[in-house]
């Protein structure tokens, strides 16, 4: 083991407490893990959506490039430019996410009846455009955010599966068998001191028996 522990039963009841806490968190890991992979995989398919949305928007306007240099005196992308972008902060699996809302535009402020007819229709074209892509955008934040998330999860995951479990157990493993070997050797020397008292104590006998009948002759 790298790190080098203590040989103690109060070590081998920190390693024991450790190894339950780590036991214990890996399954809710794991299925905050899920929870997000199955959420960054939905949040993934509304973005696709919604860059098919964006692309059609695109197409929609691209039509009238042809014509932009006829504005007759309307700023057509200065009024379909959003002036804000609403989103709300929901939590997803335990993580805050902003969620796309509205979008805000310029009030028109030109004449309906002293401008082409096509103006009305590229800005409102041009501002589907503009809200498609302030809704990827938003969506790519939720994106980014889940996908940062779910990637320390899954390192907090291989962190207790593959280091800190694997750590605790061998630790264990090693104390236990160093307190095995330890009460092994403490009991031989139970044994030998033991044997050896008897021995002296055995020795002692016959030496008092005699003093005695040489006292009693006397």
């Amino acid at each position: 083991m790298a790190k080098k522990i203590r040989l103690t039963r109060p070590e081998l009841k920190r390693q024991r407490d450790m190894l339950g806490r780590y036991e214990r968190y890996l399954p809710m890991l794991k299925l905050k893990q899920q929870q997000l992979q199955v959420t960054v995989r939905e949040v993934a398919h509304r973005i696709r959506t919604a860059e098919q949305a964006l692309a059609a928007a695109r197409a929609r306007f691209a039509s009238y490039q042809a014509v932009m240099a006829q504005r007759a005196g309307v700023d057509v992308h200065r009024l379909a430019a959003p002036e804000a972008v609403t989103t709300e902060t929901h939590n997803v699996a335990g993580i805050n996410v902003p969620v796309f809302k509205s979008v805000a535009f310029a009030v028109v402020d030109y004449s309906l009846f002293a401008t082409p007819p096509w103006v009305d229709r590229a800005l409102a074209d041009l501002r589907d455009l503009n809200r498609a892509r302030a809704e990827v955008d938003v969506l790519q934040q939720q994106h980014d955010i889940l996908q940062r998330e779910l990637t320390k999860i899954i390192q907090r995951v291989n962190l207790f599966e593959k280091i800190k479990i694997p750590e605790a157990l061998e630790a264990i493993r090693v104390i236990r068998i160093h307190l095995g070997d330890e009460m092994t050797a403490a009991v031989g020397r139970a044994k030998i001191a033991k044997a050896k008292l008897s021995s002296s104590a055995n020795g002692k006998a016959p030496l008092r028996e005699a003093e005695g009948d040489r006292a009693r002759s006397a």
